[in-house]
């Protein structure tokens, strides 16, 4: 798995804007609206080669496996739940158009690195100019619909349903995010997640009405960490809104931190959202550095102890990545 975190091993380097075959070949996404569609990929006049389709399973949970055979990612569709459309997608869909239309985001906030729409996010969170872990702060209006969503029996659903996909397919990745958030909302028992049910400390709703990404790494969340993306709206999965994960050359069929993902575009009458969930991985060193910055952990520390540090993060990554589970193991349990 190609290594791009910071030298501490904590987050991921900070993205351009662009993959490394867009660089390479010089196709540069123009705007702030993602243009590169299916043609670009699998088309006689193709852009980018050696690019695999995923289709969408349905309900069925497809594991993305690295080199070592370890899930790294995966594709969870939804609960088995025949009445899933009608129980949660579409009540989902309907409370976040409501709430595209209520919230007050500036036309600077909505034009961003991600791409062109209204983000909302609420949580806690540690890095980007904070100088300890705290609550992410809205104005009165945002609060209150965030507070809609959140307490929406749908997405408190689907926060669980992803927390569940989590545990089940990276246990002990798992089991690390546990302890360390224990440990946090022990310590600071003012703050608390956007889901109980869930094993982030933070999220974010993309209010769309065109929620499609430009290329980006999330690059503040845990480096070797894994997120939850939730897709919703109208739009055909089979034509546009696709999820390109660049690093992989995959390209999945994506119905309603260190990978570089982008989306295709989906068509002008029709509209998608979508939900994240993930944690800083500000938080995690935060906790490891006895919470405080690292600035004053170094401090703390004897010369010998400095250099464990340092050669630690340089093994962090490695070890990190380490947690994930390989398909053998994962029957083993």
């Amino acid at each position: 798995m190609k290594q791009r975190v910071a030298s501490t091993g904590w987050i991921g380097l900070r993205d351009d804007g662009q993959s490394s075959q867009e660089k390479s070949l010089g196709f540069e996404e123009p705007g702030w609206t993602p243009s590169h569609t299916l043609p670009d990929f699998f088309g006689t006049e193709r852009r980018f080669s050696g690019f695999k389709y995923v289709e969408y399973l349905g309900p069925k949970t497809r594991p993305v496996l690295d080199a070592a055979g370890r899930a790294f990612a995966v594709f969870a569709g939804h609960a088995n739940d025949p009445n899933w459309m009608r129980d949660v997608y579409d009540p989902a869909m309907a409370a976040m158009a409501e709430a595209g239309e209520k919230a007050k985001v500036s036309e600077a906030r909505s034009h961003h690195r991600r791409g062109n729409f209204p983000p909302l996010s609420a949580g806690d969170s540690c890095g980007g100019g904070q100088i300890q872990p705290g609550a992410l702060i809205n104005g009165v209006i945002n609060t209150a619909i965030l507070c809609s969503l959140m307490s929406n029996l749908v997405f408190i659903r689907l926060a669980g349903f992803a927390t569940g996909i989590f545990a089940n397919w990276a246990p002990n990745l798992f089991q690390y995010y546990s302890s360390h958030m224990r440990k946090f909302y022990e310590k600071y028992r003012h703050l608390r997640r956007p889901f109980l049910n869930s094993i982030w400390s933070a999220c974010t709703f993309n209010l769309g009405p065109h929620t499609c990404c430009l290329g980006h790494r999330d690059f503040a969340n845990l480096a070797f960490g894994w997120c939850a993306v939730t897709a919703l709206g109208d739009y055909d999965y089979r034509k546009g809104g696709h999820l390109i994960l660049w690093d992989c050359k995959l390209i999945l069929e994506f119905p309603s931190a260190a990978i570089f993902h982008s989306n295709i575009p989906i068509g002008p009458n029709e509209h998608r959202y979508s939900s994240t969930q993930y944690t800083a991985g500000g938080l995690f060193r935060w906790i490891e550095h006895g919470f405080q910055s690292e600035e004053a952990y170094f401090e703390s520390l004897s010369p010998e102890e400095r250099a464990r540090e340092r050669a630690e993060a340089k093994a962090r990554w490695s070890a990190g990545v380490g947690l994930f589970s390989t398909l053998d193991e994962l029957r083993a349990m």
